[in-house]
């Protein structure tokens, strides 16, 4: 299969990695300039999760290709389309006159309804997933960071998978990939939203979200925020019976829950990296998570005191709100 991943960022470059090593061909779509900028090869240092449980370290330059143009008659399969929430409209209408006859993977968080975070998109082009990967770039362009979860989530909006979603599961299950369906996708990714939203808030108000690994009580207050926004999820017709596994850490009592998240971040190496590589005080998509899940709370009338007293973190420059 012929992809294009989307812009060079952390999930696209560590799926992208994993897809080409499986005989997939892989090429970037980077913005006019930027191929020069980044060079031939991109520096990794990766843990892989896929054969071994505490993760294989892997450590190479892997030479890449760019394009920085995308014509409407290209011939790829599937393009990748792996940005912040907060860019994907921007990057959906950029792609809606240059999809060609590919199928475009959401591959991502979504907090507005997902047709419509699609814009002119041919839905029928498109499939939906989420990464179970993650990581950084570190000052000196390396890539720190890994496939998380031997496994990427899957979902439908209501139907079964057609041909083309079938084709891309196929794709990242040649790639070693353990494939996880979810029914309810647009439920998942709400729920997988509001998560975020609880422990970068307090990653924001420590500085970044790597100053959270190891701190049971600060893993305590993100757990705690979590479970504030679970009545969130019910305003918006969300059944959280359908998604029990998904909210089960934030109803678990914080006093077993929160230790354990602080271990697994001080000492499972996978865990242990992703959350030192997101070590940006200025990262823009945590403040959007946050202020978009506010936004929200507000407009449904939904009270989420610990969310709001983490607003000064996020709050867009000169403003007392989001």
């Amino acid at each position: 299969m012929k992809i294009l991943m989307f812009g060079r960022g952390v999930i696209a470059t560590i799926y992208g990695w994993a897809l080409e090593r499986a005989g997939h061909e892989i090429e970037f779509y980077v913005r006019p300039g930027r191929a020069a900028t980044y060079g031939e090869a991109i520096d990794l240092d990766l843990f892989d999760t896929r054969r071994r449980v505490w993760g294989q370290r892997v450590v190479e330059k892997w030479p890449v290709r760019y394009r920085e143009a995308l014509e409407p008659d290209h011939d790829f399969d599937l393009i990748v389309l792996s940005v912040p929430h907060h860019r994907l409209a921007e990057a959906a209408a950029f792609l809606t006159s240059r999809v060609g006859k590919a199928t475009v993977l959401v591959f991502g968080n979504v907090w507005t309804e997902p047709p419509a975070a699609i814009g002119a998109l041919p839905v029928e082009q498109v499939a939906w997933g989420f990464p179970q990967a993650g990581g950084g770039f570190g000052a000196d362009g390396v890539l720190r960071g890994g496939l998380l979860l031997p496994s990427v989530v899957f979902g439908t909006l209501g139907q079964p998978p057609n041909d083309r979603e079938r084709a891309v599961r196929q794709a990242f299950r040649q790639a070693g990939l353990r494939l996880k369906e979810q029914p309810d996708f647009r439920g998942w990714l709400w729920v997988h939203f509001v998560s975020d939203a609880g422990l970068l808030s307090q990653g924001l108000r420590l500085g970044s979200l790597s100053k959270l690994a190891g701190s049971t009580s600060d893993f305590r207050e993100a757990l705690l925020t979590g479970r504030e926004l679970l009545p969130l999820l019910k305003a918006r017709g969300i059944d959280l019976r359908r998604h029990r596994g998904g909210v089960l850490l934030f109803r678990a009592p914080t006093w077993l829950t929160a230790p354990a998240l602080a271990w697994l971040t001080a000492h499972v190496a996978p865990v242990r990296v992703n959350f030192a590589a997101h070590s940006d005080p200025d990262a823009e998509e945590p403040r959007e998570v946050c202020r978009d899940t506010l936004a929200e709370a507000r407009r449904l009338g939904v009270p989420v005191p610990r969310l709001e007293a983490a607003e000064p973190n996020f709050a867009r420059a000169g403003t007392g709100r989001a």
